[in-house]
């Protein structure tokens, strides 16, 4: 493995666990560049094919929508629709007719590359209000003991540790044990080295479901383990499949050694929805259920 993809992912995990710590507006801003450059990265993709999408237009109601949902989640899903509908409006309006392709891949960039990173920023903000003791709602631990933590800042580690398990177990075992292509979309993604990566990612979510004593949490574990594995991998996935079509074998060369935003973030997009609403919806049922049968 190169020097450079080595010495910039150290940094890369480095300033994701800090602004990750940090919370509040500081977690905001830093996703906020990286969807801001990640929009760009998707756009030129769409672009490389011929299709002429609301860019501008999309990347600023993204950042909208990264801000209100920094200021209130519920409020951020009415946003969406509002948003949608603003970029149609703008499309066809413009002198060149719009066509479906131009409406569509607007859309999407908005929901790929906007909405559903938003979630991450809902995810970090959950039980944080009341333990920000920084300005600006951001937070400093007084003391390193896990449960100690805000439950938004836990999941949201424990859910970074999942997917860098995932991607660094199915890239070491699919270099060394790989034999069975996983998809024509990305040829040197294996069946071993996907198996692997999500067990990697189980293994990961039952050891921190325990430790944060998470209500059955064998079971929670193992199934938050299974999600965040999959849905990391179809994230890959997908931003091959854009990449395919687009032509390129990366996204972009701002990252040395890993490409562009999108190749390093595509493992993020599907993940925080999914662990979001396990853990502001699951796990408070189950804690329910346990406190009622006890």
């Amino acid at each position: 493995m190169p020097w450079s993809r080595i010495v910039s992912g150290i940094i890369a995990i480095a300033l994701a666990l800090i602004s990750t710590i940090l919370g509040g507006w500081y977690f905001t801003l830093t996703f906020a560049v990286i969807i801001y450059l990640g929009q760009l990265e998707y756009f030129e993709l769409v672009k490389a094919t011929g299709i002429a999408p609301a860019a501008k237009t999309t990347v600023a109601v993204s950042q909208v929508l990264l801000i209100i949902a920094t200021v209130s989640s519920t409020l951020a899903d009415a946003v969406v629709p509002v948003a949608g509908t603003f970029i149609c409006f703008y499309l066809l309006f413009q002198p060149k007719l719009a066509t479906i392709a131009d409406i569509s891949t607007s859309i999407l960039g908005l929901f790929y590359c906007g909405y559903l990173p938003s979630y991450w920023v809902r995810l970090r903000s959950v039980g944080s209000a009341a333990a920000s003791n920084l300005p600006l709602g951001g937070y400093w631990p007084d003391t390193w003991t896990i449960k100690a933590l805000p439950e938004g800042l836990t999941a949201t580690l424990l859910t970074f540790f999942c997917i860098w398990a995932a991607d660094i177990g199915a890239y070491i075992i699919g270099k060394i044990f790989g034999r069975t292509r996983l998809s024509s979309i990305s040829p040197k993604k294996t069946v071993e080295g996907a198996v692997f990566g999500v067990s990697a990612s189980i293994t990961v979510a039952v050891i921190g479901a325990w430790y944060l004593d998470w209500p059955g949490w064998p079971w929670t574990g193992l199934a938050l383990g299974f999600l965040i594995g999959v849905a990391s991998l179809l994230g890959d996935l997908t931003e091959s499949m854009m990449k395919r079509d687009a032509g390129v074998k990366d996204s972009g060369q701002l990252i040395p050694g890993h490409g562009g935003i999108l190749d390093r973030a595509d493992s993020y997009v599907f993940t925080a929805p999914l662990v979001y609403y396990f853990v502001t919806l699951l796990l408070p049922l189950l804690k329910y259920s346990c406190c009622q049968f006890s």
